[in-house]
């Protein structure tokens, strides 16, 4: 159980994500050294779903400005996992 909290770092709910909850795609933020495999196994262990394909992407920081100020959004690894039909995830139904 402690290997799956240390792959899944948080759930990503966003506008984009929200648009794939209609097929069955759930979006998480996981450990940058993690591959699919992994990820699969700890998303079954930590929500006892079935996991049918694991999509991973590495998303680049990028600057942001308010007015003289300059913030940067850290690198992170987005992973986007397909469950079997007729199963979902309830941290995602407020969404």
């Amino acid at each position: 159980m402690s290997a799956s909290l240390n792959i899944l770092k948080k759930p990503l709910i966003t506008e984009k994500n929200t648009g794939h909850l209609q097929g069955n795609v759930y979006a998480f933020e996981v450990a940058e050294k993690a591959n699919k495999n992994q990820i699969a196994k700890a998303v079954e262990v930590a929500f006892h779903v079935k996991v049918i394909d694991v999509h991973t992407m590495n998303c680049r920081g990028r600057q942001h400005r308010m007015g003289r100020y300059v913030s940067k959004v850290n690198y992170f690894k987005k992973a986007l996992v397909r469950l079997a039909d007729g199963q979902k995830i309830k941290i995602f139904e407020g969404a």
